[in-house]
């Protein structure tokens, strides 16, 4: 019996030939017609139905492969649906059947299967027709959004946002209009897509395994067959409501924006700026007041809602997150009008404002999806880390199986590079990594640290020249965190190297895009769930290239953040810490920051090398001249004459280099023996040194200390700590 799975809808070479012939000739019609019209009046609700008589044996992995076989040769040729009417056989039955492969949006195709009917084909409501729009300009209908969102049967599957998701509801809403001023959301019962401006406004909720009584969010999407989501009053008006409603109820907003920016038309003008002027001030004062706006871009951003997007997601302060897919740009101006202008553009808007190349790598957007689907997985494990039931002081802890008491040490190391650790407690260990120099992945270290069963979200993945800070979102003993942690090994930069910078990102220090997001990552912690900072850090680099591009601004703006910090932040040195980035993590910043210190690390104002070749070059100087084999050297000059003499002058010149270096080395183990954590502790800079094995039961026992307290208590570490 034939299956699908065989590459087509027939069992030997000659039935597929045969089907791909008539496919093939079907496709070679509809691109002759389309040839036949301009780009902009080409036909977009194009089907072909085929109809296969031979019974077929199908499973849901063949239709996928025939869903891929279907995409490349169907591309651009505007088919709303290939329609194949079959008997296929589904265990011991035969039926006939009929399989819909469709694409909504720049997605994937998808299959859809239901019983054939007789029924005349209907024509296309209202509701259809905007749709197949939203469809042609590469973006889904609000509508079709929502009706995956709440689980409505015949949803797009490529909308299925997260496993974790069920008992989707949405409840539509709409402005007062019986009301003084129409500032007022309320609960509309109307037909989808009878909204009446550009805006769709709801609450959407989920039920979770953290929320099984159900995660509500205030929800906003554009309507991009109302004037490409084009902004004037009647949709600046239903923002600002969306706004007011969540600051009431402490939830978060869920904005999936598309729009061409400020309304352009012939009998409005800047009025329309006004309105995206209130809707930015409204922005700023609910963000500053902790509100949370996260916003998904899955297409074309224009003017005032990039700028609604900055305001909401890209500043310090603000908390909420930007997921951009592959489908979506921001720019201030599109490309036709830059052309026009007289202004540079890009081969078009992702170009402009895409993450490849622009929002990624400036850290703008802090996450990249494929697409809508994706886009809303990352956005649920955000959620899951971050969101706050009304009511409650913080995120829900995670129930967890992975034990309070593990160790790290046991952990298993994965060599990046040239590393020679086969398990993570090598990194600690005198005898595989003495002093702590060898360089690490930190990663391989924050990755035993938490909690096993809940994998970590990583932000600012994309964002070039930071690759020396890492910042995720994840659990620690069920708790969520921040958890930061700096990269210990050296990392090849890419792109053009300034003459004036680094050939190469070093292990253990700051660069300026690495301490803007350290310092976006603290603030956005604050008040939501504790900051854990795993450091191996010698300081922030000084170089003229680092210095021009903001160093100092980004590394005050670290300390700001560790100042301004609601919560407690749990600070762990693993290896050595030292200069400016001490100041800005020291305990005096905080009252809740709570310092530790494996045994065997290093903290100080300088590290013992450095010490010892700029701080104390005299110190060296003296002891390579006291050396007996300087005083030998030097009377047996003295005896000398003429050739002999210069002989020996020279010797004495590469032995004073040579003892320079042993000296500096026998000054540099003074000074970091004199300077250990244990003295750290003693006047009180650190709270507690601990056994490396400690490291995950002595972050855990001070989160559940620290969350345990009042929000407005400032404890500090007891000092019983895990042995």
């Amino acid at each position: 019996m034939p299956r699908i799975e065989d590459g087509g809808f027939g069992g030997g070479g000659a039935d597929v030939r045969e089907f791909d012939r008539v496919f093939g000739e079907c496709l070679r019609v509809v691109r002759e017609a389309q040839a036949q019209r301009a780009a902009k009046h080409r036909y977009y609700l194009n089907r072909i139905v085929l109809h296969v008589e031979e019974v077929i044996e199908a499973s849901q992995q063949g239709l996928a492969v025939v869903a891929r076989r279907f995409e490349g040769p169907t591309r651009g040729l505007g088919l709303q649906k290939v329609v194949v009417q079959a008997r296929l056989r589904v265990g011991d039955k035969v039926s006939r059947r009929i399989l819909a492969f469709a694409k909504r949006g720049r997605h994937r195709l998808e299959v859809h299967e239901s019983v054939p009917s007789c029924a005349p084909i209907r024509p296309a409501s209202d509701y259809q027709v905007r749709a197949e729009r939203a469809r042609r300009l590469g973006v889904i209908y609000p509508y079709e959004i929502i009706r995956s969102l709440s689980g409505t049967a015949g949803a797009d599957p490529v909308m299925t946002p997260h496993p974790d998701m069920a008992d989707g509801r949405f409840v539509e809403l709409d402005l007062d209009a019986s009301g003084p001023s129409g500032a007022r959301l309320l609960p509309v019962d109307r037909a989808p897509g009878e909204n009446t401006s550009g805006v769709v406004v709801g609450l959407v909720t989920h039920a979770t395994k953290k929320f099984p009584d159900g995660m509500t969010r205030v929800w906003l999407a554009s309507d991009p067959t109302r004037a490409m989501g084009a902004l004037a009053e009647p949709e600046c008006r239903r923002i600002i409501a969306a706004l007011d409603l969540a600051a009431a109820r402490k939830l978060p907003v869920e904005w999936l924006p598309v729009s061409a920016g400020a309304l352009i038309a012939m009998d409005s003008g800047t009025e329309n700026l006004d309105w995206t002027a209130r809707v930015l001030r409204r922005i700023i004062a609910f963000t500053e007041a902790g509100g949370e706006i996260n916003l998904i871009v899955a297409g074309v951003n224009v003017g005032a809602q990039s700028y609604w997007n900055a305001e909401a997601t890209m500043l310090m302060h603000t908390r909420g997150v930007l997921i951009e897919t592959d489908d979506g740009s921001m720019v201030l101006t599109g490309k036709r009008a830059l052309e026009v202008s007289g202004g540079v553009a890009a081969e078009d808007e992702r170009g402009i404002g895409g993450f490849d190349r622009i929002m990624g790598p400036n850290g703008q957007a802090q996450y990249r999806a494929r697409n809508l689907g994706d886009a809303y997985r990352i956005l649920f494990e955000h959620y899951a880390h971050t969101y706050v039931a009304p009511g409650e002081r913080g995120p829900r802890r995670h129930m967890t199986q992975d034990s309070p008491d593990r160790s790290v040490l046991e952990s298993p190391y994965r060599p990046v590079s040239d590393e020679v650790f086969a398990r993570v407690g090598d990194i600690f260990s005198d005898a595989t990594n003495p002093g702590r120099k060898k360089p690490f992945a930190i990663r391989e270290v924050m990755l035993a640290a938490v909690d096993a069963d809940a994998p970590p979200l990583e932000r600012f993945a994309g964002m070039e020249g930071a690759e020396t800070a890492l910042t995720w979102d994840a659990h620690i003993g069920g708790h969520p965190v921040c958890l930061i942690g700096f990269e210990s090994r050296t990392l090849p930069r890419r792109g053009v190297v300034p003459l004036d910078g680094p050939d190469s990102w070093s292990g253990g220090t700051l660069f300026p895009n690495s301490s803007k997001k350290v310092a976006r990552a603290i603030r956005q912690a604050s008040g939501n769930r504790p900051v854990v900072v795993l450091a191996n850090l010698s300081g922030f680099d000084g170089s003229p290239e680092s210095m021009r591009k903001l160093q100092l601004e980004y590394g005050a703006e670290i300390g700001r953040a560790v100042v301004d910090f609601e919560g407690p932040i749990v600070f762990v040195v693993i290896g050595r810490y030292h200069g400016g980035a001490y100041v800005v993590f020291s305990k005096a910043l905080n009252e809740r920051l709570v310092s530790i210190a494996l045994e065997g690390s290093y903290a100080s104002v300088i590290g013992g090398a450095p010490a010892a070749a700029v701080v104390f070059p005299r110190e060296v100087r003296q002891r390579v001249e006291r050396d007996p084999r300087v005083a030998a050297l030097q009377q047996a000059i003295t005896a000398a004459s003429g050739a002999e003499r210069a002989r020996l002058r020279a010797e004495l010149d590469a032995l004073r280099q040579d003892l320079t270096l042993e000296h500096q080395g026998h000054v540099a183990r003074e000074f970091d023996a004199i300077h250990t954590v244990e003295r750290a502790v003693a006047v009180g800079s650190l709270d507690a040194v601990v056994p490396p094995e400690a490291l995950r039961p002595t972050i855990i026992a001070v989160l559940d200390r620290e969350l345990a307290q009042p929000s407005d208590a400032h404890p500090t570490l007891a000092p019983a700590l895990p042995a």
